[in-house]
């Protein structure tokens, strides 16, 4: 095992999520994509399924036309998944902020998200 193998291996998933998160607020999505496994997998709970970095990198070009707010209230990890909670806003394309509460249920491998299952409610007002 190389010391970047042994260090991405002794990294929290809540740490390298938070970590990578760091790169969305930014708008860096090219940047969070690397701490995806190429074939990733996001399954947005009656909306999508999304298969590998490409189509993330498409939908988040689409939907994250500003990078989104986001909060964590939550945050609960065991074994290779991590489940977090939280809200989050977006922004339409006419600049009108959208908001959600959010439970995402992650799993890693080898030290990279390889898979996410999101419940994602919108917020009435």
């Amino acid at each position: 095992m190389n010391n970047q193998t042994k260090n991405q291996a002794e990294i929290s998933h809540t740490a390298l999520l938070h970590e990578a998160n760091e790169f969305v607020k930014k708008g860096d999505y090219e940047n969070f994509l690397a701490y995806c496994t190429e074939d990733t997998r996001w399954i947005f709970i009656g909306e999508r399924i999304l298969s590998g970095r490409e189509e993330v990198k498409n939908y988040m070009k689409e939907f994250y036309r500003e990078p989104p707010v986001f909060s964590v209230d939550t945050t609960v990890e065991s074994g290779d998944f991590l489940a977090v909670t939280g809200e989050i806003t977006l922004k339409d394309k006419n600049g009108t902020g959208h908001h959600y509460d959010y439970c995402d249920v992650w799993r890693f491998e080898n030290g990279k998200i390889a898979a996410l299952k999101a419940y994602v409610i919108e917020k009435k007002s």
